[in-house]
């Protein structure tokens, strides 16, 4: 670890060996605890003098914290207060929103960070993570070394490029606060030690003008780098981390569509890496209609699912549901697993032959005879009425950002040939959704399966309250990144991430009319810690752990670090 401090942060709450004295205490956020050093404490550590003579506990200072963040009004302000409390006291911070996830959530990650990625330059402060610019490849390896971590101390490394930022897109620099928001997560939803992880942007230029134009712009000023410059600085990060730090998944972030499924593919058998946008985003919706597909008492290969907003994010769910079928159904071929999708674009349904569809799309692309003899509004662009109407399907998934895109028209035609429809309008933020609960359980007389992006309140119809359960992310990825730094898995494994779908969808009783397809948000650390138990045993069972997992439920709970004050040695 650092020079000014040593623990070890491979068990819960290790003892904290602090070597520094007086003000330099107190400004390393892992070794300051401000009022609650004790008065023994205070004298070892030359801390007389440096702050009030009054003691309190971590509790009572949460308490003072809390109020301090509900005075902001404004959910940047909330943000900053935040980033402010863990530059000082990191133990305070994930004290503090360990007991307050789920308030805490939108304003740590989305939807809020995407107002502090756009103004990063602007409210650029305390410097946190790895900066790696493309001009700058000779100094890739040095500033990974200069964070100070060394080959056995990261379990997590989470990079970006900037270019697919939430729903704002290329972002520049900026995109560094994803990468920290997301650790942010891990930590307090899985326990991931914070002394374990790096945030990494890959900074390859900007085609955002705006950035460009700013004289606050704070990285390299000129257009996005593609191609095989790309490529290769790429490729020399990843061979990097993996020199350096050999046990460290990598986390892919905001990736742009262009280059996201490339890099999971060309990765994926070689190194541990995993692709939230596409893997974590599958897995939780596969949980979900899972949960769904039990109610209706279909089995999966009998469904017809459209994918509305085919792009990476869809696309990802598509392939771990076709996955599914091929692994637990009656499917015995990719083709017959392909045949239940129906993926439709910005150009419409995706059809073969389509020059502009990307290469990870071709696959799903139906045959012109599948569509021979239907009646369409444009033959050239297939939409989603026409699909609906000459598919009737039973599955609906949404994952476009067009808020409202499933219309009164569109549910109704699809509830009339389906008992029990599922739709999953999962588009952020709220404005941008498909279709709001409220409406889809009216226009389907309360039978619609829903699960949803954004949060929503719960809905009551006909006498029944239904609680709307929230496809985040959240809910699988800590899980699977403490899963795997646990047993040290050298791959993140399509069937390690069913893996985690099936445990979080055992999580949940949708018997009850009304009952939420998915674990609450406030349950994450049960959830997390349910999610890398299972993680863990798959990659057990498929030969990739290097860690015999003997007791997995013990070994889970042992890796996850509480946000307590440890003791403290003074060396």
């Amino acid at each position: 670890m650092g020079r000014e401090y040593d623990q070890d942060t491979t068990v819960g709450n290790s003892p904290l060996r602090i070597r520094t004295r007086g003000r330099a205490v107190l400004s390393n956020p892992m070794t300051n605890r401000g009022t609650a050093f004790t008065e023994a404490e205070r004298e070892l550590l030359e801390l007389d003098g440096l702050m009030p003579t009054g003691l309190t506990n971590l509790e009572n200072q949460t308490r003072r914290v809390y109020e301090q963040y509900r005075a902001n009004k404004s959910m940047l302000g909330k943000f900053l207060t935040l980033n402010a409390l863990r530059d000082r006291n990191e133990v305070l911070f994930y004290h503090l929103l360990s007991a307050h996830l789920e308030e805490m959530l939108p304003v740590i990650y989305t939807p809020t960070i995407g107002e502090a990625i756009e103004r990063f330059s602007h409210n650029y402060n305390r410097p946190r993570g790895v900066f790696l610019s493309i001009d700058r490849p000779d100094k890739v390896e040095q500033s990974l070394r200069n964070y100070g971590l060394g080959a056995d101390d990261v379990d997590l490394v989470c990079v970006t490029d900037s270019e697919g930022i939430l729903g704002i897109g290329d972002q520049g620099i900026g995109g560094i606060q994803i990468a920290i928001g997301k650790l942010s997560v891990y930590t307090a939803a899985a326990g991931i030690h914070p002394r374990r992880v790096i945030p990494v942007v890959l900074d390859t230029g900007t085609d955002n003008l705006g950035l460009l134009s700013s004289d606050l712009y704070l990285g390299e000023r000129h257009s996005r780098v593609r191609g095989q410059r790309y490529d290769d600085f790429v490729d020399l990060f990843v061979r990097t981390v993996t020199e350096l730090f050999p046990q460290a998944m990598i986390h892919w972030e905001d990736v742009g569509t262009a280059n996201a499924y490339r890099i999971l593919d060309r990765y994926k058998d070689e190194v541990c890496t995993f692709n939230d946008d596409i893997q974590g985003t599958a897995a939780v919706v596969l949980a979900a209609l899972l949960a769904a597909v039990d109610v209706t008492g279909m089995d999966l290969d009998d469904h017809r699912v459209v994918v509305f907003g085919a792009g990476s994010a869809g696309m990802g769910i598509a392939g771990l549901i076709r996955d599914q079928m091929l692994r637990t159904g009656r499917s015995e071929t990719e083709e017959e697993a392909y045949s239940r999708f129906w993926p439709i674009g910005i150009q419409g349904l995706y059809l073969e032959g389509d020059h502009r569809l990307h290469d990870f799309q071709k696959p799903w692309a139906r045959k012109r005879l599948d569509v021979a003899g239907w009646e369409v509004r444009d033959p050239e662009r297939i939409g989603l009425m026409d699909v609906v109407r000459n598919v009737r399907p039973t599955i609906l998934i949404g994952t476009s950002t067009r808020g409202g895109a499933f219309t009164r028209e569109i549910v109704e035609e699809m509830a009339e040939h389906c008992a029990r429809p599922i739709i999953f309008p999962l588009s952020n933020p709220t404005s941008r959704a498909e279709a709001t609960p409220a409406d889809l359980l009216e226009w389907t007389g309360g039978r619609a399966l829903v699960a949803t992006g954004s949060p929503f309140d719960p809905v009551d119809h006909d006498g029944v309250r239904h609680t709307i359960a929230q496809s985040n992310n959240a809910l699988i990825f800590p899980g699977l990144g403490l899963g795997v730094a646990t047993c040290r898995a050298s791959r993140v494994t399509e069937g390690m991430i069913a893996a985690a779908a099936a445990a979080l969808a055992g999580m949940v009783n949708t018997w009850r009319p009304g009952a939420p397809l998915l674990p609450s948000m406030s349950d994450l650390r049960l959830v997390s810690a349910t999610v890398a138990i299972a993680v863990a045993r798959q990659a057990t069972e498929e030969g990739v752990a290097q860690v015999p997992m003997t007791d997995p439920i013990q070994q889970v709970y042992d890796r996850m670090w509480q946000p307590r004050y440890p003791d403290v040695e003074v060396i």
